[in-house]
């Protein structure tokens, strides 16, 4: 089955972005990287700070337009609800290769972590359903 996340990264300055795709890993690391020109490339956006899993593209579409809609406090309290120190979420999912930039067609979790517990997104052919 197919599975898709919304997910909302933030930058040191507190600026939020949500955004939904289909290959989690792919996507941040995209971010963190700053490969797409755009809003989380301008604003240093890097961190993960929640996501959530979707098994219906129209349902992950549909949740992140309703986060979007929301005033940022009640972004920041879902935030909180599930990470409440605002680390990154994705921060042992990468090897140091892949976050230097490397290796750019692949992405892949860090060997000393188990993949079954850190990765969401396990197919690296899918690409995005939305960007910026």
């Amino acid at each position: 089955m197919k599975q898709y996340y919304v997910y909302i990264m933030a930058g040191k300055s507190a600026v939020l972005y949500t955004g939904v795709t289909n290959n989690l890993e792919r996507r941040v690391l995209e971010h963190k990287r700053k490969l797409i020109p755009g809003f989380t490339s301008q604003y240093n956006i890097d961190r993960l700070a929640y996501y959530e899993t979707w098994g219906d593209v129209r349902g992950a579409i549909a949740r992140e337009k309703q986060i979007k809609g929301w005033l940022r406090k009640k972004k920041v309290a879902l935030i909180e609800s599930k990470n409440p120190a605002w680390e990154d979420l994705s921060a042992e999912w990468y090897g140091k290769s892949e976050m230097r930039g490397e290796n750019p067609n692949t992405v892949i979790l860090s060997e000393a972590k188990n993949p079954s517990s850190s990765s969401p997104a396990r197919n690296k052919r899918d690409s995005s359903l939305r960007s910026e």
